[in-house]
């Protein structure tokens, strides 16, 4: 009989490549994973492991063994969640990572509403864009919500995606810049000798806003980069230049900033919360799910250029039923009871 721990371990040991990197992982020594490692190879009669002096990775057998390992641990949550399900009571931890500027954004609803249930405790972390979904997969985190700039985010055999924010990137200025005055006509042809801030080459936010600007004319504005964009709000603020931002990054409250949107269709990217399809109807996890669409519609009403994402595959948009593509909650009711996330 095989132990669905070694199970685990072997496809932790895939993902990562590396028993090190296993062994980090998941909190065990890599002597620990090697050993635990060639149990399983006695369990199953065949190596797993190709092993060299300086390496080790799967041998044809081992990855067979995990393609069917993926298959019995997500119906091995399957169970357990349809057996918690009918307990009821959401309890335990749920684990959540977010993109830097939606973890700012979404944590404050969050809070509010899990609160209220007693035996359930909440982990918010950051991770940097394209890790979520690979987390979820995984099974490091039970929730990601990850943005999407080119459409690329969709369900899976194993994953579901629920489309929550349409975020576009907007104009941010001084509040003493001519450009705050919103009767002032906003052309980017005008603002290429301007001081631009952005975030480093090669930063989803950056690769949007080089995407903006390639129709300046003339010579293309040179950004000075930062890390973070509440990094560059601040800079702003101060009077020290413009930005162009997704607007979900306002949520952050800073002060001294003037808004201005885009003319025309700008670019925009879509916000998602991604999940395992074998959690979804766990209660912790469908709770946290619904209370994670219930802060999209509270940032989007606080945030005037941030709307709801249009419903999946060709339905009525989300407006008309903002969490009908969610799972119920254990007694089949539909939580709303948050308060208002932003000026209060």
């Amino acid at each position: 009989m095989l132990e669905l721990r070694r199970l685990v371990l072997i496809c932790e040991f895939a993902r990562k490549g590396s028993i090190a990197a296993t062994a980090e992982s998941l909190g065990y020594s890599p002597s620990a994973v090697s050993q635990q490692l060639v149990a399983l190879e006695r369990e199953t009669g065949t190596a797993l492991i190709d092993r060299t002096a300086r390496s080790a990775e799967l041998t044809d057998a081992g990855r067979r063994l995990v393609l069917h390992a993926e298959r019995i641990l997500s119906m091995v949550e399957e169970a357990e969640s349809d057996l918690s399900a009918h307990a009821g009571k959401p309890s335990g931890r749920v684990v959540v990572t977010a993109f830097p500027t939606a973890a700012v954004a979404f944590a404050p609803a969050l809070a509010r509403s899990l609160r209220r249930h007693e035996e359930l405790t909440l982990r918010l972390g950051q991770s940097r864009s394209g890790r979520g979904m690979r987390e979820v997969q995984s099974g490091e985190v039970d929730i990601a919500l990850v943005d999407d700039w080119y459409g690329r985010v969709r369900d899976s055999e194993s994953l579901r995606v629920f489309p929550l924010l349409h975020d576009p990137l907007v104009l941010v200025v001084p509040r003493k810049h001519r450009l705050a005055d919103p009767d002032v006509p906003l052309d980017l042809r005008e603002l290429r000798d301007e001081p631009w801030m952005a975030t480093p080459d090669g930063e989803p936010s950056r690769l949007a806003v080089d995407r903006l600007l390639v129709d300046v004319g003339g010579t293309r504005p040179t950004p000075w980069e930062f890390e973070g964009l509440g990094t560059i709000l601040s800079l702003v603020a101060k009077g020290l230049g413009i930005a162009a931002v997704p607007a979900l990054a306002l949520a952050a409250g800073v002060r001294g900033l003037a808004v201005r949107r885009f003319p025309g269709n700008p670019v925009a990217r879509e916000v998602h919360a991604v999940a395992r399809g074998s959690s979804v109807h766990r209660p912790s996890v469908s709770v946290t799910l619904r209370a994670v669409h219930v802060a999209a519609r509270l940032i989007a009403a606080d945030l005037d250029p941030v709307r709801l994402a249009d419903r999946p595959r060709g339905g009525r948009p989300a407006e008309d039923d903002p969490l009908a593509d969610f799972p119920a909650g254990p007694t089949g009711s539909r939580d709303s009871s948050v308060g208002r996330s932003f000026g209060e």
